[in-house]
This record gives C-alpha cells, sequence and structure tokens, in this order.
C-alpha cells in the first residue's frame, strides 16, 4: 500500500497566508483612515474657499453700493445746482414777460434757461441717469462678467495655491 499525502497547506503555508491576510486587512484598515481623513480635510479647504469667495461677493456688492449712492449724491448736487441756475434765471428774465408784441412768454423763458443751464453741466444729468438706473436695477444681484471673472480667478488661484502647499506637506 502506498500513503497518500493529505491535500492541503503545511503548517508554514497556513501561518504564511494568515500573515498575509492580517497585514492586508490591516493595510486596508490604515488606507481607509488616510483616506477619510483626506477626504475630510478637502471638505473642509472647499467650505473656507467657498465662505472666502462669499465674502469677496459682499465686498464687491458693499463698493458698488457705495459707489451708487455716491453717484446718486453727485446727481442730486449737481441737479439742486442747474434747479437753481435756473430759477435764477427765470426770476432775473421775469421782467421781459409780456412788455409788448413779440416779448417772450414765461414759458419760453423758463425752456430758454432750462436749455442754458442744462447744455452747459451735461454731466451731472448723465451722472443722475446712471445713478438711477444703478438704483434701480435687478435687486443688486451679481450679473458683471466682469466680477464673475474676478471671483472665478480669485478661486482659481486660491486652489492653485492649497494645491501647492499640500504638495510641499506630502
Amino acid at each position: 500500500m502506498t500513503k497518500h499525502k493529505k491535500a492541503g497547506l503545511t503548517r508554514r503555508g497556513k501561518v504564511a497566508i494568515a500573515v498575509a491576510g492580517v497585514a492586508i486587512a490591516g493595510g486596508g484598515t490604515i488606507w481607509l483612515q488616510v483616506h477619510s481623513a483626506a477626504v475630510a480635510k478637502d471638505e473642509k479647504e472647499a467650505a473656507a474657499l467657498q465662505i472666502q469667495m462669499k465674502k469677496l461677493e459682499l465686498q464687491e456688492m458693499k463698493i458698488r453700493n457705495e459707489k451708487a449712492t455716491s453717484d446718486k449724491k453727485a446727481a442730486i448736487a449737481s441737479a439742486d445746482k442747474i434747479q437753481a441756475s435756473v430759477d435764477k434765471c427765470v426770476k432775473d428774465s421775469s421782467g421781459l414777460i409780456g412788455k409788448g408784441y413779440g416779448a417772450p412768454s414765461k414759458g419760453d423763458i423758463v425752456a430758454g434757461c432750462k436749455q442754458q443751464y442744462e447744455a452747459t453741466d451735461g454731466s451731472g444729468m448723465e451722472a443722475a441717469g446712471s445713478a438711477q438706473d444703478a438704483s434701480n436695477g435687478g435687486g443688486g444681484g451679481i450679473d458683471s462678467p466682469a466680477l464673475l471673472g474676478l471671483v472665478a480667478g480669485g478661486g482659481l488661484a486660491i486652489a492653485v495655491f492649497a494645491r501647492k502647499g499640500k504638495k510641499a506637506d506630502a
């Protein structure tokens, strides 16, 4: 009779497989923890970047509002100055009303004074028009392509610097 060998692994083979299994399981667990920490760190960085972009948007809106307010004040001051000049002109010319045939009417004098003084200071009226357009705009929404480019460029720069810092740490 011949003696048959048992099928299967030797004691040394079983120990080697057990050690390899423990190493794979331990390595997988460690990798999972490192990966989870990296994902959490990336999420924190993304949230911080989002907050910073919101701050930039708020700053831009504040600057726009301040500019619109100053433009509106300048337009009102200019309009008040023009109106005072027109009133003075009408008052000075009111002695000509009804002095005879062909004498100007009060409406003619007012129209002439308005034309004279509004033509000399057209910049104030342009400022008034732009201030009124800005104040009646779409509720202060951000729709300017330049602003969008500025915010996107800032976000890209921050992301690039964050990546460089991450590579330097590794």
